[in-house]
């Protein structure tokens, strides 16, 4: 099975005083505009490590949910937040590492169990596969 979903920028100008929109297939983001400013000096608006961020911990979300169902168990809630670095290396900048947090209310699953599944969701969701940068995860089951 292959599956294409596609986002889109478009740009305008140079690197400091340009700017651009961002947009998905869906329709869900449209035309949200980021810019230097936005991206390196901490204005208001979106960027592309948020993105990124909203990506990997949807994906993640989700890979979690099918690792625990193949163990029996449903989650009541998984809540996730990627944060992600962007660092200056070599004269560039790149993303060096994500720390994936979760929170899940799971009944029926103990801590053990839940690591488990946790790590396998990591190494497993598709967009954790994407990365080269450093995956860090911290894991809590609630209740």
């Amino acid at each position: 099975m292959s599956i294409e979903k596609t986002g889109s920028a478009v740009w305008q100008g140079g690197l400091k005083d340009g700017k651009g929109s961002v947009s998905t297939q869906s329709g869900v983001i449209q035309e949200v505009p980021y810019s230097f400013a936005k991206r390196f000096e901490g204005e208001s608006g979106s960027n592309p490590e948020e993105l990124i961020g909203a990506a990997h911990a949807s994906c993640y979300s989700m890979a979690l949910s099918m690792v625990l169902g193949e163990a029996g168990l449903t989650a009541e809630r998984i809540a996730t937040e990627a944060k992600v670095a962007l660092e200056e290396v070599d004269g560039g900048f790149a993303i060096t590492r994500i720390h994936l947090s979760t929170v899940a209310s799971i009944p029926g699953a103990d801590q053990a169990a839940f690591k488990d599944a946790a790590e396998k969701a990591k190494a497993g969701c598709p967009v954790s596969k994407l990365f080269n940068a450093e995956i860090s995860l911290d894991a809590r089951l609630e209740g």
